[in-house]
């Protein structure tokens, strides 16, 4: 996941983005990779399915409200991620 490119695109080696110091901007209770079991409980104006982990918001291509889904996280911004759904 980690690459020379990484640091270039502003990102460290959990994929959380870095500011113009390199420093983790993101406070977020979730990490790149790890799975999480979530509710879809809204839907973006992108159709992306909105879940929450400890009220940090996860964004969910592919879901519908009131899905049950385990989610891995694929990015982390600093105040909302990506993610997609495990089969």
């Amino acid at each position: 996941m980690f690459s020379a490119n990484s640091e270039i695109l502003g990102l460290n080696k959990k994929g959380r983005e870095l500011d113009m110091f390199n420093r983790e901007e993101s406070t977020a209770p979730i990490d790149v990779g790890k799975t999480y079991e979530v509710t879809i409980e809204d839907i973006a104006r992108e159709g992306d399915g909105i879940a929450r982990v400890s009220g940090f918001v996860i964004f969910v291509p592919g879901t519908s409200v009131g899905d049950e889904v385990t989610v891995k996280v694929t990015k982390v911004m600093r105040k909302f991620a990506f993610g997609e759904v495990e089969e």
